[in-house]
């Protein structure tokens, strides 16, 4: 009788095309990720220093990551080199300690919408960094191959576009009491912040993650255990954003926790951590 009450159960979840189960996921991921930028942003705005947020970020990715890799991958996981520690180190120089860090200096300096949307040109740096390194062909002669270089070229133009112009002001429904004039507020004239500079951390980030997707593509083809590359990855970029957050940040007390609302923005980066666990399985 148990056997038969839940074989229904599993024939329903079975019944959900696998494809639909991949973008369901995908989506829950980016809102995720959404949610991350706001929450970043919040973080910095609180005084969380930018040397020691990504550093309790990787703390929790690695924590998350390490069981993954030991269980599942126990068995087909190659035996480690010393070339291959060398590779893991360079993805988590340009994946981890690059990325992370142009992204926080860009979006001190910018907002999480501006941020969130400059990350839509990586798809296309990323297919230009393939093509230039020959690891993705480009088919000029068909449909396909013509549309991904048009697409990469309109990408690439509007990240530029979105960097180097700044904008006209933003209009804000706030009106004092003895002038009806609409107020008009730069969203780039914060103090102390500087939007043309934050526009290029960020194309930093964007580089960054980009090299770290093409680069990957060699490292799996010879150690074929993605949680593992994605654990060693996340080690070594911890590694290094605590070697520098030792050298460049003085201050102990940047180190504790001074509201609940600074341990929430850290903890919530259990969902970015979470991206790199679906990213490696799907």
């Amino acid at each position: 009788m148990a056997d038969t009450g839940s074989a229904p159960a599993k024939r329903m979840w079975c019944s959900i095309p696998e494809r639909l189960q991949l973008h369901a996921a995908m989506l829950a991921l980016q809102f995720g990720y959404a949610g991350f930028h706001v929450v970043s942003r919040a973080a910095l705005n609180m005084g969380i220093s930018k040397l020691v947020f990504p550093v309790y970020r990787n703390v929790i990715a690695l924590l998350m990551l390490l069981p993954f890799a030991y269980f599942l991958e126990k068995k087909e996981r190659p035996a480690i080199t010393l070339n291959f520690l060398l590779q893991f180190f360079v993805l988590a120089l340009i994946g981890i300690t690059a990325n992370q860090g142009f992204y926080l200096l860009g979006l001190d300096n910018t907002t999480p919408t501006f941020a969130s949307a400059i990350q839509n040109s990586v798809p296309a740096i990323t297919f230009l960094m393939a093509a230039l390194l020959r690891i993705e062909k480009v088919r000029l002669d068909r449909k396909d191959g013509i549309a991904k270089v048009i697409g990469t070229a309109f990408c690439v133009a509007g990240a530029t576009v979105i960097t180097l112009y700044k904008g006209p002001a933003v209009y804000s429904p706030a009106q004092t009491l003895h002038n009806t004039t609409p107020v008009f507020v730069s969203l780039g004239d914060a103090a102390g912040k500087n939007w043309t500079l934050g526009c290029i951390y960020l194309i930093g980030h964007c580089l960054s993650w980009s090299a770290w997707l093409v680069l990957q593509a060699p490292v799996l083809k010879k150690y074929p255990a993605r949680l593992s590359v994605t654990s060693y990855t996340c080690f070594f970029g911890l590694i290094q954003f605590v070697v520098i957050a030792l050298i460049f940040e003085r201050d102990a007390q940047a180190w504790m926790f001074h509201s609940g609302g600074e341990l929430f923005t850290i903890l919530y980066a259990v969902s970015d951590s979470l991206q790199f666990i679906l990213y490696s399985l799907l």
